[in-house]
C-alpha cells in the first residue's frame, strides 16, 4: 500500500507519542493540516492495511509507583499454550502475555505474562492466582522481577531510502 505525504506527516507526528491534551488527534491534525476526523480515519486505514501494525500506549509504570514488576514464565505443553494464554489474558492484572520459543537446555519456558505491582508479595500472590486460573499451577514456572527500567518508546517509521536518479530503474 502506498503512503502519501499526508500519511508520512501523520506517522511522524505520532511517532513521539500522542500529546497529553483533551483532544490529541485534533492537536496532531493541526500539525499536519488535517482535522480530527481525517487524522482518525487515516490512522484507522493505516491500521487496517498494515502500514501501522498496532496503536498502543507505553505506560511509565515506575513513575506511578509500580516497582514490583514480574515477568512470570511458564513451561506449558506446546499444544496447550494458546488456550492457557487466552485464560491469562482474561485476568485484569496481566498486562502482557505472549509465547516464545524455548531455548533448551537453559531456558525451558514458552509462555510469558507480565504482572505489575507496588509490593513484591502481592505480585507473587497474583502470579499464583494466575497459574491456578489458567490451570497451569502444576507446571514449572518462575517469577522474574525487574531490577531496573529500560527505555520504552513507540515505533519509529523511517522514510524509504532515496536512490540517486541514475540508480532508479
Amino acid at each position: 500500500m502506498g503512503v502519501s505525504e499526508r500519511d508520512r506527516c501523520l506517522l511522524a507526528a505520532v511517532a513521539g507519542g500522542l500529546p497529553f491534551v483533551r483532544r490529541p488527534f485534533a492537536a496532531i491534525g493541526e500539525r499536519c493540516g488535517m482535522d480530527e476526523e481525517e487524522v482518525i480515519a487515516r490512522l484507522r486505514r493505516m491500521l487496517a492495511t498494515g502500514v501501522i501494525r498496532r496503536f498502543g500506549i507505553v505506560v511509565r509504570h515506575r513513575a506511578l509507583g509500580y516497582r514490583a514488576n514480574a515477568m512470570v514464565v511458564f513451561d506449558v505443553p506446546d499444544a496447550d499454550v494458546r488456550q492457557k494464554a487466552l485464560r491469562l489474558c482474561d485476568l485484569p492484572f496481566v498486562t502482557l502475555c505472549y509465547r516464545r520459543r524455548r531455548r533448551p537446555p537453559l531456558w525451558p519456558y514458552n509462555l510469558f505474562c507480565m504482572i505489575h505491582g507496588r509490593e513484591r508479595g502481592r505480585v507473587e500472590r497474583l502470579a499464583e492466582e494466575a497459574a491456578r486460573f489458567a490451570g497451569i499451577a502444576h507446571l514449572p514456572r518462575a517469577a522474574l522481577f525487574s531490577r531496573r527500567c529500560f527505555v520504552q518508546r513507540g515505533a519509529r517509521y523511517e522514510p524509504p531510502l532515496a536512490l540517486p536518479e541514475a540508480e532508479v530503474r
